[in-house]
C-alpha cells in the first residue's frame, strides 16, 4: 500500500535534535493537541521556559509541568504506551493536581514511536518518551536516536488514524495479548 508522490517538509532528527526540535519547539508550542505513542514512558526533565525565574536559576522541570501548562491553554494530551510508566513519572503525576485534558492508555502491543502535534507536525522515529530518548541528558548519556519530523498530510492522517484505532479500542477484539491487559482499552471506551 504505497503512498502517492507529493511534496512535504521533512527533517532528520538525530540525538540532541529530539530535545531541541521536538520537545522544546514542537511539543511546547502545541496549540490544540499532542498525541504520543511510545513503548516506554519515563520522567523527563526539561529546561524551565525562557523568561521564567526557574530558567534564570538554571532549573529543570518535569515534562508534566509542560503538559500542565499546555492543558491550561486548552491543549489535549494523549499518551498511548505499552509498559508501566517509571516510578518517578508515576510519583510526579500522583503529586500533581489532576492535569486537565491529559489522558494515558496502556496497550502491551504498542511499540510505535509517534508524536503528532496539532495535526500539523509528525515525528516518526526510534525514541521512546523518556529522558534518555528525548530529554535534556548529557550528550554522553543520551540514547542514539533517529527519526523524521514532517508536515506531510498523508503521513499525518495515516499515523493519526492508526493511533486513534488503538486509542479507541478498535484493535482489542482480535488481540491475542488481551489476557495481559489489566484494562483492555475497549472496556474503557464503552459507554
Amino acid at each position: 500500500m504505497g503512498l502517492p508522490a507529493r511534496n512535504a517538509r521533512v527533517s532528520l532528527v538525530v540525538d540532541r535534535d529530539h530535545y531541541d526540535e521536538l520537545v522544546l519547539k514542537t511539543i511546547a508550542g502545541a496549540r490544540t493537541s499532542v498525541w504520543i505513542a511510545t513503548a516506554n514512558v519515563k520522567e523527563m526533565m526539561v529546561e524551565a521556559p525562557i523568561g521564567t525565574v526557574a530558567r534564570a536559576k538554571g532549573r529543570y522541570l518535569s515534562i508534566l509541568d509542560t503538559f500542565d501548562d499546555l492543558s491550561k491553554r486548552g491543549v489535549e494530551i494523549r499518551i498511548l504506551h505499552a509498559g508501566t510508566p517509571s516510578r518517578a513519572f508515576r510519583a510526579r503525576l500522583g503529586s500533581k493536581r489532576k492535569i486537565a485534558r491529559f489522558e494515558m492508555r496502556q496497550c502491551p502491543r504498542v511499540h510505535l514511536k509517534v508524536i503528532a502535534v496539532d495535526g500539523a507536525a509528525l515525528y516518526l522515529g526510534s525514541a521512546n518518551f523518556t529522558g534518555a530518548g528525548l530529554g535534556a541528558k548529557n550528550d554522553n548519556r543520551r540514547n542514539f536516536e533517529m527519526g523524521i519530523l514532517t508536515d506531510d498530510e498523508v503521513l499525518l492522517d495515516r499515523s493519526q488514524e492508526r493511533f486513534e484505532r488503538i486509542w479507541s479500542g478498535k484493535e482489542c477484539g482480535s488481540c491475542k495479548l488481551r489476557g495481559e491487559c489489566a484494562k483492555p482499552i475497549d472496556t474503557l471506551t464503552r459507554r
